[in-house]
């Protein structure tokens, strides 16, 4: 359902050029944030974190 989805997206920004630029411009102003770039980096490393906190409490 998530590729769906993420294909249907992709699909809009290419087809309305305009969105496109908003979407990117967006993209550029959250990925130059510090706090969003940190909230990222730990929604990707949590489930490692917490796999290797349970390998240590078994």
């Amino acid at each position: 359902m998530m590729r769906i989805l993420f294909g249907a997206l992709l699909a809009l920004l290419v087809a309305v050029p305009p969105l496109f630029d908003i979407a990117l411009a967006a993209a550029t102003l959250a990925a130059s944030q510090p706090p969003v770039l940190a909230f990222a980096a730990g929604v990707m490393a949590w489930p490692g974190i917490v796999r290797r906190v349970r390998r240590w409490l078994s």
